[in-house]
């Protein structure tokens, strides 16, 4: 395991010597999903309903949707079937007027359980979060995603592009430089994709269970011994919102499976 990590920081840091140009980002006609990086196993793992891991998260999302709690009402008390959640999950991260900022899915999730439930927030990366993220999510798949489409996100959509342009870290590497500039290579045996963030929360191999947007991007920051954004961090739901936009169009695949 110590080799493989020493390998993995090796080829990182031949990417940030290669990487002496500034990156160009993808083509809108060149973007494609995570998925067709992955292994044909892998891929139709994603496909077959009854195959797909994530799709015990969706279990117990449904049940967590038509609990009642001891005081309030159940998500489906105001929202009926979970069906009537389709189209929502592609337009986020979303503009909140509310707190004048975008919000992603998770925030928006607990936002509705302290306003409207009376109930304290989940925890970051708590089944609980995931299953009802992994529940709405799954209601669009198929669905083109929309994201960035209200003009008051630009500036924010902004930032989260400086972000992503920036290097960072004791390996002073920026997101571009592995998934802009050299993509379809491998690093350490594994795919380098666009970052299309097509079909989260996924369920990954690696870590036997769902995981967010927000997971992944703080691996990376670890990966290139950056320190990683809090989770409710206004830098993160930007860095979250600018991937989204660049993937909008691309249709959503909740819960996709990776690696």
């Amino acid at each position: 395991m110590k080799r493989l990590r020493n390998i993995s920081l090796l080829l990182l840091a031949v990417i940030a010597f290669t990487s002496l140009i500034e990156a160009a980002e993808i083509a809108p006609g060149e973007r494609r999903s995570g998925a067709s990086f992955m292994s044909v196993e892998t891929q139709a793992m994603q496909n077959d309903a009854t195959a797909n891991p994530g799709m015990l998260g969706l279990l117990d999302g449904e049940a967590l949707w038509t609990r009642k709690p001891a005081a309030g009402r159940a998500c489906a008390d105001c929202h009926g079937d979970a069906s009537s959640m389709r189209g929502v999950a592609v337009r986020y991260p979303a503009f909140d007027d509310k707190l004048n900022r975008p919000v992603d899915l998770e925030q928006r999730v607990n936002l509705c359980r302290v306003d409207h439930q009376q109930l304290p927030p989940l925890a970051d990366e708590s089944r609980d979060l995931l299953a009802l993220t992994a529940l709405i999510g799954r209601q669009s798949q198929g669905m083109p995603i929309e994201t960035g489409a209200d003009s008051r996100l630009q500036a924010f959509i902004d930032k989260g592009r400086d972000a992503f342009m920036r290097r960072q870290g004791q390996l002073n590497l920026a997101c571009t430089n592995c998934h802009d500039d050299n993509w379809d290579k491998r690093l350490a045996g594994s795919a380098i994709t666009q970052a299309h963030p097509t079909g989260y929360p996924v369920y990954r191999l690696e870590w036997q269970g769902l995981g967010s947007l927000k997971r992944r991007l703080r691996n990376c920051m670890i990966g290139v011994r950056a320190q990683p954004y809090s989770a409710d961090a206004p830098e993160m739901v930007e860095l979250e919102l600018y991937l989204m936009s660049r993937a909008r169009g691309m249709a959503s695949e909740t819960p996709a499976v990776r690696p």
